[in-house]
Protein backbone atom coordinates (compact mmCIF):
# COMPACT_ATOMS: atom_id res chain seq x y z
CA UNK A 1 0.00 0.00 0.00
CA UNK A 2 1.35 3.39 -1.02
CA UNK A 3 -0.25 6.64 0.10
CA UNK A 4 0.09 9.91 -1.79
CA UNK A 5 -1.01 13.07 0.00
CA UNK A 6 -1.08 16.59 -1.44
CA UNK A 7 2.08 18.61 -1.05
CA UNK A 8 2.08 21.09 1.81
CA UNK A 9 3.48 23.72 -0.55
CA UNK A 10 -0.03 24.22 -1.96
CA UNK A 11 -1.41 24.93 1.51
CA UNK A 12 1.32 27.46 2.26
CA UNK A 13 0.89 29.07 -1.15
CA UNK A 14 -2.87 29.31 -0.59
CA UNK A 15 -2.40 30.96 2.81
CA UNK A 16 0.10 33.39 1.30
CA UNK A 17 -2.34 34.22 -1.51
CA UNK A 18 -5.12 34.88 1.04
CA UNK A 19 -2.79 37.17 2.98
CA UNK A 20 -1.81 39.03 -0.20
CA UNK A 21 -5.49 39.31 -1.16
CA UNK A 22 -6.24 40.83 2.25
CA UNK A 23 -3.36 43.29 1.92
CA UNK A 24 -4.41 44.25 -1.61
CA UNK A 25 -8.02 44.60 -0.45
CA UNK A 26 -6.95 46.90 2.37
CA UNK A 27 -4.80 48.89 -0.05
CA UNK A 28 -7.79 49.12 -2.44
CA UNK A 29 -9.61 51.24 0.15
CA UNK A 30 -6.94 53.92 -0.46
CA UNK A 31 -6.20 53.28 -4.13
CA UNK A 32 -8.97 51.81 -6.30
CA UNK A 33 -6.63 50.18 -8.84
CA UNK A 34 -5.40 47.79 -6.12
CA UNK A 35 -8.72 45.93 -6.41
CA UNK A 36 -7.33 44.16 -9.52
CA UNK A 37 -4.52 42.31 -7.70
CA UNK A 38 -6.89 41.65 -4.79
CA UNK A 39 -9.32 39.84 -7.09
CA UNK A 40 -6.47 37.96 -8.79
CA UNK A 41 -5.09 36.88 -5.41
CA UNK A 42 -8.54 35.67 -4.30
CA UNK A 43 -8.94 33.60 -7.48
CA UNK A 44 -5.44 32.12 -7.19
CA UNK A 45 -5.95 31.43 -3.47
CA UNK A 46 -9.17 29.56 -4.23
CA UNK A 47 -7.47 27.46 -6.92
CA UNK A 48 -4.43 26.62 -4.80
CA UNK A 49 -6.50 25.85 -1.68
CA UNK A 50 -8.72 23.60 -3.82
CA UNK A 51 -5.61 21.64 -4.81
CA UNK A 52 -4.38 21.54 -1.20
CA UNK A 53 -7.72 20.08 -0.06
CA UNK A 54 -7.64 17.15 -2.52
CA UNK A 55 -8.04 13.76 -0.84
CA UNK A 56 -5.16 11.34 -0.41
CA UNK A 57 -4.63 8.72 -3.10
CA UNK A 58 -3.82 5.20 -1.97
CA UNK A 59 -2.51 2.46 -4.25
CA UNK A 60 -3.38 -0.95 -2.84
CA UNK A 61 -2.74 -4.30 -4.43
CA UNK A 62 -6.42 -4.79 -5.20
CA UNK A 63 -7.71 -1.24 -5.71
CA UNK A 64 -7.11 2.44 -6.22
CA UNK A 65 -8.51 4.59 -3.41
CA UNK A 66 -9.19 8.28 -4.03
CA UNK A 67 -10.41 9.60 -0.70
CA UNK A 68 -13.31 7.34 0.25
CA UNK A 69 -13.87 6.11 -3.31
CA UNK A 70 -12.44 2.63 -4.00
CA UNK A 71 -11.92 1.50 -7.60
CA UNK A 72 -10.81 -2.08 -8.30
CA UNK A 73 -7.91 -2.31 -10.75
CA UNK A 74 -9.85 -4.63 -13.05
CA UNK A 75 -12.50 -1.91 -13.54
CA UNK A 76 -10.00 0.52 -15.07
CA UNK A 77 -9.99 0.36 -18.88
CA UNK A 78 -7.89 3.41 -19.80
CA UNK A 79 -5.27 5.64 -18.19
CA UNK A 80 -4.65 8.76 -20.25
CA UNK A 81 -2.06 11.22 -19.07
CA UNK A 82 -2.47 14.88 -19.85
CA UNK A 83 0.49 17.18 -20.30
CA UNK A 84 0.48 18.09 -16.61
CA UNK A 85 2.89 16.29 -14.31
CA UNK A 86 2.98 18.57 -11.28
CA UNK A 87 0.13 18.74 -10.38
CA UNK A 88 -0.53 15.37 -11.98
CA UNK A 89 -3.73 15.16 -14.02
CA UNK A 90 -4.81 11.75 -15.36
CA UNK A 91 -8.03 10.72 -17.12
CA UNK A 92 -9.24 7.33 -15.87
CA UNK A 93 -11.91 5.50 -17.88
CA UNK A 94 -13.78 2.70 -16.10
CA UNK A 95 -15.42 -0.40 -17.61
CA UNK A 96 -18.88 1.24 -17.46
CA UNK A 97 -17.52 4.10 -19.68
CA UNK A 98 -17.56 6.59 -16.82
CA UNK A 99 -14.54 8.87 -16.58
CA UNK A 100 -12.69 10.19 -13.57
CA UNK A 101 -10.32 13.13 -13.67
CA UNK A 102 -7.59 12.42 -11.13
CA UNK A 103 -5.80 15.46 -9.67
CA UNK A 104 -2.72 14.90 -7.57
CA UNK A 105 -1.06 18.08 -6.29
CA UNK A 106 2.31 16.70 -5.31
CA UNK A 107 5.93 17.39 -6.06
CA UNK A 108 7.49 16.13 -9.27
CA UNK A 109 9.03 12.97 -7.79
CA UNK A 110 5.83 11.80 -6.08
CA UNK A 111 3.78 12.65 -9.17
CA UNK A 112 6.05 10.51 -11.33
CA UNK A 113 5.96 7.73 -8.72
CA UNK A 114 2.14 7.82 -8.59
CA UNK A 115 1.89 7.77 -12.38
CA UNK A 116 4.27 4.80 -12.57
CA UNK A 117 2.28 3.00 -9.82
CA UNK A 118 -1.01 3.61 -11.63
CA UNK A 119 0.43 2.32 -14.87
CA UNK A 120 1.94 -0.78 -13.22
CA UNK A 121 -1.21 -1.71 -11.31
CA UNK A 122 -3.83 -1.22 -14.04
CA UNK A 123 -3.01 -4.47 -15.86
CA UNK A 124 -6.18 -4.56 -17.97
CA UNK A 125 -6.03 -0.94 -19.08
CA UNK A 126 -4.83 0.84 -22.16
CA UNK A 127 -2.07 3.19 -21.09
CA UNK A 128 -2.14 6.32 -23.25
CA UNK A 129 -3.84 4.18 -25.91
CA UNK A 130 -1.25 1.35 -25.77
CA UNK A 131 -2.06 -2.08 -24.29
CA UNK A 132 -0.45 -2.82 -20.93
CA UNK A 133 1.88 -5.59 -22.14
CA UNK A 134 3.07 -3.58 -25.12
CA UNK A 135 3.56 -0.46 -22.99
CA UNK A 136 5.79 -2.33 -20.55
CA UNK A 137 7.41 -4.34 -23.38
CA UNK A 138 6.31 -7.69 -22.10
CA UNK A 139 6.14 -10.43 -24.76
CA UNK A 140 2.65 -11.22 -25.96
CA UNK A 141 1.46 -14.82 -26.36
CA UNK A 142 1.45 -14.37 -30.16
CA UNK A 143 5.12 -13.30 -30.05
CA UNK A 144 6.26 -16.52 -28.32
CA UNK A 145 7.32 -18.22 -31.59
CA UNK A 146 9.01 -15.16 -33.05
CA UNK A 147 12.78 -15.12 -33.35
CA UNK A 148 14.52 -12.46 -31.29
CA UNK A 149 16.11 -9.62 -33.21
CA UNK A 150 19.88 -9.42 -33.18
CA UNK A 151 21.41 -6.40 -31.56
CA UNK A 152 22.58 -3.70 -33.98
CA UNK A 153 26.29 -3.26 -34.62
CA UNK A 154 27.58 0.25 -34.13
CA UNK A 155 30.91 1.49 -35.45
CA UNK A 156 33.04 2.64 -32.54
CA UNK A 157 36.14 3.62 -34.50
CA UNK A 158 36.99 5.02 -37.88
CA UNK A 159 38.25 2.50 -40.46
CA UNK A 160 41.82 3.88 -40.27
CA UNK A 161 41.76 3.53 -36.47
CA UNK A 162 40.57 -0.06 -36.83
CA UNK A 163 43.50 -0.72 -39.20
CA UNK A 164 45.95 0.71 -36.63
CA UNK A 165 44.50 -1.46 -33.87
CA UNK A 166 44.67 -4.53 -36.11
CA UNK A 167 48.33 -3.77 -37.01
CA UNK A 168 49.24 -3.36 -33.29
CA UNK A 169 47.46 -6.61 -32.44
CA UNK A 170 49.36 -8.52 -35.13
CA UNK A 171 52.66 -7.06 -33.92
CA UNK A 172 51.79 -7.98 -30.31
CA UNK A 173 50.99 -11.51 -31.43
CA UNK A 174 54.28 -11.98 -33.28
CA UNK A 175 56.76 -10.04 -31.10
CA UNK A 176 55.12 -10.29 -27.69
CA UNK A 177 55.28 -6.57 -26.87
CA UNK A 178 54.44 -3.25 -28.48
CA UNK A 179 57.48 -1.23 -27.33
CA UNK A 180 60.01 -0.47 -30.07
CA UNK A 181 63.00 -1.14 -27.74
CA UNK A 182 65.05 -4.23 -28.39
CA UNK A 183 66.01 -7.01 -25.99
CA UNK A 184 69.57 -5.54 -25.64
CA UNK A 185 68.12 -2.40 -23.98
CA UNK A 186 66.51 -4.44 -21.23
CA UNK A 187 69.86 -5.79 -19.89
Amino acid sequence: MTRYTPSRIYLFAGIAAVAMAGFSGWWATHWVVAIIPAVLFVVSAAAVLFLAARPAIVLREDALCIGKRVIAWNRIRRLDRTGWISPLVVHITLNDSSRILLFYPGDLDSSNSLLRGLRRSAREALIDGVPYRKFWSQPMASDAGATPMSSPKYRLMLPEDEADVERMFQRLKTVGHLDPKSSNDEN
